[in-house]
């Protein structure tokens, strides 16, 4: 048996203390390059539908596949690392979050003022496959989903992504229906706000998580020395 993957395991404490679980397993690390090249591939096929047809859904779709395999990059990097530097690479990723929000915000308002309605079916399409390949992602994040900042925030990413999927499929359901752009712009801004919701989701337990580790460093013996 590998006991570098038994020995703490996700949401349990090692040794009886209650340790939040950092990553450092083989088995989450194989996982986690899984994960980004999944979102690698669906970054490439959604640009190419956002590209072919002006849609702020289907961009801030793009966007997000972009972001989560550059920010899953950076959690692979920082595991074992201190808890500073893994909370630091959380709020980096909450950054890029609220940078990815307020860049779709901007599309939205930019394509209601001169864009033309896209083909919905085709954002409908491209929505249920990053719908299957997130749910693919989501299936094996799942055991790994508690944990601490970093962590976390991987599995948090992926679960949004499933709901942002199936609104950019209903986006493109309703473009199909009316005829409009509306729906499609709709989505986009929606997305948008998941995007802030999470970053502050991510950042709150990554400043608690550096609150704590500062009073326990504090609190060892020859720390005032």
């Amino acid at each position: 048996m590998d006991t570098s993957e038994t020995a703490c395991r996700p949401a349990a404490g090692c040794c009886g203390h209650d340790v939040k679980f950092d990553g450092s397993t083989p088995a989450y690390r194989r996982v986690l390059v899984a994960v980004i090249v999944i979102n690698l591939v669906g970054f490439v096929a959604v640009l190419a539908g956002s590209l072919a047809q002006g849609s702020a859904a289907l961009a801030a779709n793009a966007l997000d596949f972009l972001a989560d395999s550059v920010t899953y990059a950076v959690s692979l990097w920082v595991i074992g690392r201190s808890v500073r530097l893994r909370a630091g690479a959380a709020l980096a990723k909450s950054a890029s979050l609220v940078v990815l929000g307020l860049s779709v915000l901007g599309f939205a308002v930019w394509r209601a003022m001169t864009g033309a309605a896209p083909e919905g079916f085709v954002i409908t399409g491209l929505g249920l496959f990053g719908f299957a390949a997130n749910l693919v992602a989501a299936t094996l994040l799942l055991r790994f989903r508690d944990g601490d900042a970093n962590v976390r925030s991987v599995w948090l990413c992926t679960r949004n992504d499933l709901a942002h999927n199936l609104g950019v499929a209903a986006a493109g359901g309703l473009v199909w229906l009316t005829g409009s752009r509306w729906p499609d712009l709709a989505a986009g801004a929606l997305l948008a706000f998941i995007f802030l919701q999470s970053a502050w989701s991510i950042t709150r337990q990554a400043l608690v998580e550096t609150r704590v580790n500062a009073r326990s460093s504090a609190a060892l013996p020859g720390a005032g020395a």
